[in-house]
């Protein structure tokens, strides 16, 4: 019997002892997993779709500048004018921040060291192009060069720049991705190795018990029910770390950052596709090519199988009032059916559809863009495309993006609450599940002990 009572001691030493290693190893490894989480794996995504957008829009204000510039300063749209010197000078420095960012974000992979080290050199090039359409477009007559110097530097931005730029979105959200799988993987063998752990444990306890009310007729060992008490406590605490932590990572990777990879790239499209109406403008002998890339960008956003740009309109009014009646309806495709796909949080549902309905108006004033111009009304379509007046393309541009930002936001603010509940999970249980463990293995020592010193 004392040897019995020793083996089942040194049982439940062992075991406790492992439990709270394996407790203590997954509460580390999950701390770190949020760490990465939020300060590697998200920030570095969400760069480089900034960047991919801060390049869109540099590119459309550099257009802006030269289409509301006049001649050398003559006949100048003022307030569209410094309205987009001053964009510009914004989208330069994103750029500039996001290089950076991601300069560091790269380092050991040498794919992405390599994309990023050619995207500062293409940069390079592509500002002293745009620069140089610009000195050009300030002197009297220099139109016809500024717009040489600019179709070069629009050409590098579309077949060198951007596809860099998506490619490290692609692949730092991949990188991303493959964490989060790891993770949610490891946390799955945690839980049932948990689990396994303490129902051992628990019946090591149990055989312990039965042995002491058997041996020594009495019913229950006080110190060893106590053991069994705070081991169950210490597994239900640890088991609900790790869903809880399992289920955190959920939300903050499919339901929030999914979204908020949807509607960056969205938005960085929505800025594109802004640009090309002002190259369209700008560059007579390109409208058809710009036209169709405005189409395409269109499609990106919400692709309507087959339509142009004379049928797009009826065909987005009648698809998305099919959607508003039935949400299962799947006639339209691209980012912002992604996003209407995975709508999770309050307020969400509502903020997309909102986004939708501007994207609608904006579409219908382009329409009316080409119809002027088609009219013989250059400037005023010009300036329909570029005031900021209400009422206005411009003015609806931004109610658009406002829109789109609003459910960015509800995402994003739901992605950091989640990271937030998740380390709480882990610092509010893991200390809990560790001091009930080094509890129970003590009551146990202290319930056997009385016991074997009657066997001296």
């Amino acid at each position: 019997m004392p040897a019995r009572l020793r083996l089942l001691r040194a049982a439940t030493v062992l075991l406790t002892a492992a439990l709270t290693v394996l407790l203590l190893v997954a509460g580390l490894a999950m701390t770190g997993t949020w760490s990465s989480v939020a300060d590697r794996d998200a920030p570095r995504t969400t760069s480089a779709a900034d960047l991919n957008l801060a390049l869109n829009n540099m590119d459309a204000q550099a257009a802006n500048i030269l289409l509301s510039s006049g001649d050398a300063g003559k006949g100048r749209l003022q307030t569209p004018y410094t309205k987009a010197v001053g964009f510009y000078g914004d989208a330069r420095r994103e750029i500039g921040h996001d290089l950076r960012t991601l300069a560091v974000a790269a380092q050991g992979s040498k794919a992405d060291e390599k994309t990023v080290e050619s995207l500062t050199d293409d940069f390079a090039e592509y500002q002293e192009l745009i620069g140089r359409a610009l000195e050009n477009d300030g002197h009297r007559g220099g139109k016809p060069a500024a717009l040489a110097d600019y179709r070069r530097a629009t050409d590098l931005l579309r077949t060198r720049l951007l596809p860099a730029a998506s490619t490290l979105v692609s692949s730092n959200n991949a990188a991303f991705d493959a964490e989060y799988s790891s993770a949610r993987s490891t946390l799955s063998a945690q839980l049932a190795a948990v689990l396994v752990l303490g129902v051992l444990l628990l019946a090591v306890l149990g055989v312990l018990q039965w042995c002491l009310a058997h041996s020594f007729r009495r019913i229950l060992n006080p110190g060893v029910l106590a053991a069994t008490v705070c081991t169950l406590l210490a597994v239900i605490l640890g088991t609900q770390m790790l869903s809880a932590s399992a289920d955190h990572l959920r939300v903050a990777r499919r339901d929030a950052f999914d979204s908020v990879v949807a509607l960056s790239r969205a938005r960085a499209v929505a800025y594109d596709a802004n640009a090309d109406e002002s190259r369209y403008l700008l560059d007579p002998q390109r409208r058809e090519q710009y036209e169709d890339a405005f189409l395409a960008k269109s499609q990106q956003l919400y692709g309507l199988r087959g339509a142009t740009l004379s049928t797009y309109d009826s065909e987005l009014a009648t698809t998305w009032q099919a959607y508003e009646t039935d949400h299962h309806d799947l006639r339209f495709t691209g980012e912002f059916r992604r996003e209407l796909d995975n709508i999770t949080f309050s307020g969400e549902r509502a903020a997309a559809e909102k986004t939708v309905d501007t994207y609608g108006v904006y579409q219908r004033d382009d329409r009316k863009i080409r119809s002027l111009l088609a009219a013989g009304k250059e400037r005023e379509a010009v300036e329909f495309c570029m005031d900021w007046k209400p009422g206005t393309s411009n003015a609806h541009f931004g109610a658009w993006m406002a829109a789109l930002g609003e459910v960015a936001g509800i995402n994003r603010a739901h992605f950091t609450s989640s990271v937030q509940d998740g380390r709480s999970a882990v610092n509010g249980l893991l200390p809990w599940a560790g001091g009930l463990l080094a509890v129970a293995v003590l009551l146990a020592l202290l319930g056997l002990r009385p016991r074997l010193a009657e066997f001296r």
